[in-house]
């Protein structure tokens, strides 16, 4: 019998190409990670998502697992429960963009705020590794 949180491998694959080898939260790229990359339930489980396709987004291990089963987030700003980041509903540039030196995702909404701060889409290690891309003018991806 199949876990219920199992996703078949070709499922994974499309999963996988969809996000163009990326992480759909905070783009890093599964070639340069030292960990393997995942499949989130975008609505998790617990909260009645499922594993269809239009429910799965590609994602770096840290990035997964800070998101949890989280699809909202308080916002300090606006006192208001705030969805996070939907990559099947929202686009990543309408929501983010990077600093001028790339390092740093900046948000543009309230959306992309609570997600940098539930995911921790700065965090020290990610953007050190962001920075050593950058010297191999290997970050950021070329299609977000």
């Amino acid at each position: 019998m199949m876990s219920k949180f199992s996703v078949n491998l070709t499922t994974r694959e499309a999963v996988r190409k969809r996000a163009n080898n990326c992480c759909e939260y905070c783009q890093s790229q599964d070639k340069y990670s030292p960990t393997n990359f995942t499949i989130d339930h975008i609505t998790p489980q617990s909260n009645d998502g499922n594993s269809d396709f239009n429910n799965l987004a590609y994602a770096c291990f840290l990035c997964n697992r800070l998101k949890s089963n989280k699809i909202k987030s308080f916002d300090l700003n606006t006192s208001l429960w705030t969805p996070i980041f939907n990559p099947r509903k929202d686009s990543w540039e309408e929501h983010f963009r990077w600093s001028n030196d790339a390092s740093i995702i900046i948000g543009k909404t309230n959306i992309a705020r609570v997600t940098i701060v539930e995911l921790q889409l700065n965090r020290k290690k990610l953007v050190e590794y962001r920075q050593a891309l950058i010297q191999f003018d290997k970050h950021p991806p070329t299609e977000v």
